[in-house]
């Protein structure tokens, strides 16, 4: 029987990069997004056409109005995305975002009877955000088993973290050797309607240091 996994897809560089490595694991993938209230479109647009180009079985998008809470440059229009870098957890953390999607990806397994959730958290590049570190994803794991009826049963959906000590290089040569297409990708967390890159924020930041460290092309659109 064929293996079947869940991958969140922000439609960025680095939930691209995981999927191409779920699928090269033999998986059989099912993608993930969330309209979470997040600044732009692009992104979600972006992993609608990574989905289609790389083949997975199902794409799904979950729509939630985490707006109603804000907390976040990236669902408050008040607060602005920073442009210079600084120390600390980030305004454009999004408080308890990866809780509330691995929960949601853990339901839609246990549906699928799937053996896996793979999210592209990275703790080398992680900006600050908490939600992001290996204690934070052996926690939710410990979590899952008892609040599943897959783990009463005994049984493991794996939460899958391929990327979690990769540098940026690291991702992206991963990703390269994988013949992902990063121009199908959006990372900017402030990106036009076209999906432009900022080149300026800090994901944008992360991401064009990435491409040097890596020595390769960057094929980023920036505004």
């Amino acid at each position: 029987m064929s293996k079947k996994a869940i991958v969140l897809s922000s439609g960025g560089l680095d939930s691209t990069t995981v999927l191409a490595m779920a699928k090269d694991l033999g998986y059989q993938c099912y993608t993930l997004s969330f309209d979470y209230g997040q600044r732009h479109q692009a992104e979600l647009l972006a992993a609608e056409r990574i989905s289609q180009a790389m083949g997975v079985v199902e794409h799904k998008v979950v729509a939630l109005d985490l707006r109603s809470i804000g907390g976040s440059a990236l669902t408050d229009d008040k607060i602005s995305v920073p442009e210079a870098a600084t120390s600390g957890i980030p305004v454009t953390y999004v408080p308890a975002r990866n809780t509330i999607f691995l929960s949601i990806a853990l339901g839609w397994a246990e549906v699928l009877e799937a053996d896996a959730i793979f999210i592209g958290v990275n703790a080398v590049d992680y900006s600050g955000y908490p939600d992001c570190r290996p204690e934070y994803i052996k926690a939710f794991q410990a979590m899952s088993q008892l609040a599943t009826k897959a783990g009463s049963e005994g049984r493991t959906i794996a939460i899958r973290t391929p990327l979690i000590e990769l540098s940026k290089a690291d991702i992206i040569m991963q990703g390269y050797a994988l013949r992902v297409d990063y121009s199908l990708t959006v990372s900017c967390y402030q990106a036009d309607e076209q999906g432009r890159a900022c080149g300026k924020c800090d994901s944008c930041r992360l991401r064009r240091m990435g491409f040097l460290d890596a020595g390769v092309e960057d094929t980023t659109r920036y505004v």
